[in-house]
């Protein structure tokens, strides 16, 4: 894929088939797609971001799609996703970065045009960024089970494999952040950034985590060198520890195969319809493997092709044609029954869902039935209530008759009384007339008062019988009232109960209808679909018995093709051996005319140099041994000839050139090498013919033995390792006493250097007092470091030269050793003269600064210079070496601490130099406006001046550079190499 985008200059192939994958379906093949992306992002062509921003809101939908499945990979492609569209987004507002973040510093300032507040805000997108990363990194470790070994099982490394991407721009991500927050704290205050330093706190302490946890795993192990983070997160109030910081680098080693490379056991069994369909939509864009003969070599050779060739053309296009119909045919039958397999699994989740519904139904019809069973409780309760309430009606309407009739008799009675006391005063009034005439009616007085007293008796005893009659019908009156009262509030509520009830008697009528029909609805939809079932499980059988009778057909026709295929490539091997055959024979024919040419008259007047052979005859061993390892592999397998005949025309052209080159180097040569390396060419080509001829024989293929030409070219190299110049600028017997002179030259004037500086810094002390005996005591200071780690560094490059003088020399001595080894001892000579030179620059400069006449500038220059004349005697030491020894160990450690030293030193100087110009500010106090205003034309033009000799001085020192190393080769013999 990352192919393809280089080639087609963008992603437009890739989306086509991306949007034709069922990613939505399948969590792992999401998973596989967001890792392929990830890749393409990072390493693909740089419109793949641009052909990629269209579908932003599509991963977006899938991440949410993905984010509602809690288990297995739907949380893990989420926020993959989610990661992805950051990158994207990132990289679309910020497009100086490249896909794989890889910038040098000039770069990262460039990214942020030397604006604080674009560098604030890159600042902030880069924490975004890096949070998704981490993000995706502690979800994937908290979905496995670490107290398994689980990287080394397939599963572990489906989830792992991605994760390379991510620690890769994980380093580059806390690298930027690191520099660019401390630019901001050199812009800006610190209280400002204290959101900034909290944020970049948590997200040190996770991703020390996480690639301390990542380094242990034994997936990664073998296929990156994952950095470790130190150990306390970097000091942003102290501008000094910049210096400190080392950037982390990540390290693929060479040998270790990608993961995409490696055999994976595949985590889901992905249908064969897929895979075949990934295979031809893999040709229909890339192309197809058979399109060309791998084995033609008649048409490189401008030769036109022959019957075989275009016999073995026929044939790749037929088996290509029928592979082709049989991956059709295994997509088609594939396809039918997932097809089926998922119309059925439909079907029966219908089913069960249907099913379910009916179970509800049922249940609602039961609660329906309990309820309709209470509310006729309820309605026989109220029946009787109501009867009740008729039988409290009548005996009401009872009392109220009674009452009627109680008054009516009260009503009687209060007449009666009414009508004795007329009755009494009448006779009061008869009372009253008898007593005046008393005398005349005495008899009769008698009577009417034995008559009023028994009147008044009987009056008297019928009022108080009515009087009692009375007071018993009010308190029954009373009490009919009472009656009556809670009767009339019993009948309301009664009333008003009952209505309540018709009410919801009538809505649970009504319900029950509704239920009713809709249960009637859900059996007949139950039936249709029962009914449709088994026309689909019918439908299914039928299906299922054509797909085998079509799959049996199918795998009788690719028992035929596989028959057809093994006799093709029998017919193939045959050719294959045939090829072999004749491309042998050319090559011995090749080898064959290159002696014969040796002997040409004609090539007399060929002359070629040392330095050209020992490279042809390089090239030729290599592809000796590479032929070698390819004859071992065709022994192994016939059919791995491909490699073996490419080696054979590569071999023969190699061997041919590097008789013909020895042969012309030997017209130059002194006669006895010269005699020397003719008969080993010549026995070099009689061995190369000899091995051919063995390769072209069947019968002695396999006893084949390439060792002899190998040891032939490397008996050609040794001669032409004699024959390549020396350098001539010293004797040689002069070589040994001279580096011993220049090394001891270079302590002495080192250790010189060590005592001016301790003498001035006593002076200084002595004689400077505040700020400027604090900057002296400081610059000297890191002086007398510097001065020390170099004395380190050229004992140690003693030490190692003693070595490897002593383990090279074998039995002779020293100075032959040295004379033998010329160039390099003269590459050591001149590192020595310069180390000692800028130690004694570096304190005449530093007394300058001291004094006051000298500029800190100059200062940081000489330490500069001492520091890469260090590295050229580190570089001139180590050359010879080896790699595993204690001493170049010892050696390269003192060499990071010259370079400390350094940094030192100019941090110092700049320190020295920042204070003394804050001690020499302006004062603007005293100023009028027309004086600043001349001020600062005259400082314009300053500026200008200082910006046209800053331009010639450019200039000045890369005329010096060029003329240095002009110089510098004349003395070294550059010229003489040439000719």
């Amino acid at each position: 894929c990352i192919l393809g985008t280089h080639h087609e200059k963008g992603a437009q192939t890739f989306w086509s088939v991306v949007n034709r994958l069922p990613l939505s379906g399948n969590a792992v093949l999401c998973w596989k797609f967001c890792h392929v992306f990830h890749k393409l992002l990072r390493d693909g062509h740089s419109n793949v971001l641009k052909d990629s921003v269209r579908y932003k809101n599509e991963l977006s939908d899938m991440s949410r799609m993905w984010g509602h499945l809690s288990e297995g990979y739907g949380q893990l492609c989420s926020i993959y996703l989610k990661l992805l569209r950051t990158k994207m987004e990132f990289h679309t507002k910020n497009p100086r970065f490249p896909g794989n973040l890889q910038m040098s510093n000039r770069q990262l300032d460039e990214a942020g045009e030397n604006d604080v507040n674009n560098f604030f805000q890159l600042t902030v997108e880069m924490f975004d960024y890096l949070e998704c990363e981490l993000n995706l990194f502690q979800t994937v470790f908290s979905s496995l089970d670490m107290s398994r070994s689980v990287s080394v099982t397939a599963a572990g490394q489906c989830r792992l494999a991605p994760l390379i991407q991510v620690i890769l721009d994980c380093s580059h991500l806390y690298d930027y952040t690191v520099k660019l927050l401390f630019k901001l704290h050199s812009c800006l205050p610190a209280d400002t950034l204290q959101g900034h330093r909290d944020r970049f706190l948590e997200q040190f302490r996770k991703l020390k985590d996480l690639f301390y946890r990542s380094s242990n795993l034994q997936y990664f192990k073998r296929l990156i060198q994952i950095p470790q983070l130190p150990e306390n997160p970097p000091n942003f109030l102290r501008a000094s520890a910049l210096s400190e910081h080392i950037s982390p680098v990540v390290v693929i080693p060479a040998e270790a195969s990608s993961p995409d490379n490696e055999p994976i056991t595949d985590l889901v069994e992905m249908d064969a319809a897929s895979q075949s369909l990934f295979d031809n939509k893999f040709d229909d864009i890339f192309g197809s493997s058979f399109s060309c003969d791998p084995f033609n070599f008649n048409s490189q050779n401008g030769m036109s092709k022959d019957d075989k060739d275009q016999l073995i053309e026929q044939l790749y296009r037929e088996i290509t044609a029928l592979k082709e119909e049989l991956e059709n045919f295994k997509a088609e039958s594939a396809r039918g029954a997932v097809q089926l397999r998922g119309r059925a699994s439909e079907l029966e989740a219908e089913l069960a869902e249907q099913q379910h519904l009916k179970q509800q139904a049922q249940d609602e019809s039961e609660f329906l039935r309990t309820e309709l069973e209470e509310l006729k409780k309820q309605r026989e309760d109220t029946e009787k209530a109501q009867r009740s309430l008729t039988e409290i009606e009548r005996r009401a309407q009872a009392n109220e008759q009674r009452y009627s009739k109680l008054k009516e008799k009260y009503s009687e009675l209060v007449q009666n009384h009414a009508d004795l006391l007329r009755k009494n005063a009448e006779v009061t009034k008869q009372i009253t007339v008898a007593r005046q005439a008393q005398g005349d009616v005495e008899r009769e007085k008698k009577e009417l008062e034995d008559s009023f007293q028994r009147v008044s008796e009987q009056a008297q005893r019928k009022s108080q019988e009515q009087a009692e009659v009375l007071e018993t019908l009010k308190r029954e009156l009373a009490a009919s009232r009472q009656e009556l009262q809670v009767l009339q509030g019993t009948l309301e509520s009664s009333t008003q109960e009952e209505a309540q009830q018709n009410t919801r008697i009538a809505s649970l009528e009504q319900e029950r209808d509704r239920l009713s029909r809709a249960a009637e609805q859900h059996r007949n939809e139950m039936a249709a679909l029962q009914a449709e079932l088994q026309q689909l499980r019918d439908m299914l059988s039928h299906e299922q018995k054509s797909s085998r009778t079509k799959l049996e057909m199918l795998q009788t026709q690719l028992r035929d093709k596989e028959s057809t295929e093994w006799a093709l490539q029998q017919r193939l091997a045959e050719e294959q051996l045939a090829l072999l055959q004749d491309t042998t024979h050319q090559a011995k024919r090749m080898v064959q005319d290159a002696l014969a040419r040796m002997e040409d008259p004609a090539h007399i007047s060929c002359t070629g140099s040392a330095d050209c052979l020992l490279s042809q005859t390089l090239a030729a061993s290599e592809c000796a041994e590479r032929l070698q390892d390819a004859h071992s592999k065709y022994l192994s397998d016939g059919t791995a000839v491909g490699s073996l005949l490419s080696c054979l025309a590569l071999f023969a052209h190699l061997v041919s050139d590097t008789l013909l080159q020895g042969s012309a180097t030997s017209h130059v040569a002194p006669v006895e090498p010269a005699d020397r390396l003719l008969e080993l060419c010549k026995q070099c080509g009689s061995e190369a013919v000899s091995y051919l001829s063995a390769l072209q024989d069947p019968g002695t293929v396999t006893s084949a033995d390439c060792s002899l030409v190998t040891a032939c070219l490397g008996q050609i190299s040794a001669i032409g390792e004699e024959l390549r110049p020396r350098g001539l600028d010293i004797k040689q017997e002069e070589l040994g006493d001279l580096v011993d002179k220049e090394m001891a030259a270079t302590a002495a004037a080192i250790e010189m250097a060590s005592a001016r500086i301790e003498e001035m810094l006593s002076k200084a002390r002595a004689g400077d007092t505040g700020v400027k005996l604090e900057v002296n005591e400081r610059i000297l200071g890191s002086c007398t470091g510097l001065m020390q780690a170099i004395h380190v560094l050229v004992l140690a490059s003693k030490d190692l030269q003693r070595e490897i003088v002593e383990s090279g020399r074998g039995a002779a001595s020293p100075k032959e050793f040295y004379a033998k080894n010329s160039r390099w001892t003269e590459g050591l000579i001149s590192a020595s003269k310069a180390v000692g030179w800028g130690a004694t620059v570096m304190v005449d400069a530093a007394d300058l600064v001291v004094q006051g006449k000298g500029t800190f500038e100059e200062l940081m220059v000489c330490s500069r210079e001492i520091a890469a004349s260090t590295a050229q005697l580190v570089a001139a030491s180590k050359v010879k070496a080896d790699k595993d020894s204690a001493n170049l160990c010892k050696l390269q450690q003192a060499s990071r601490g010259v370079s400390q030293a350094t940094a030192s030193v100019v941090a110092s100087t700049k320190a020295g130099k920042s204070q003394v110009e804050e001690k020499d500010s302006m004062d603007f106090s005293s100023m009028t406006l027309t004086q600043i205003k001349r001020q600062e034309m005259d400082s314009q033009v300053r500026v200008l001046e200082l910006e046209s000799q800053l331009q010639k001085e450019r200039q000045k020192l890369g005329e010096l550079r060029k003329k240095h190393y002009e110089l510098a080769g004349v003395a070294e013999g550059w010229e003489e190499d040439g000719e």
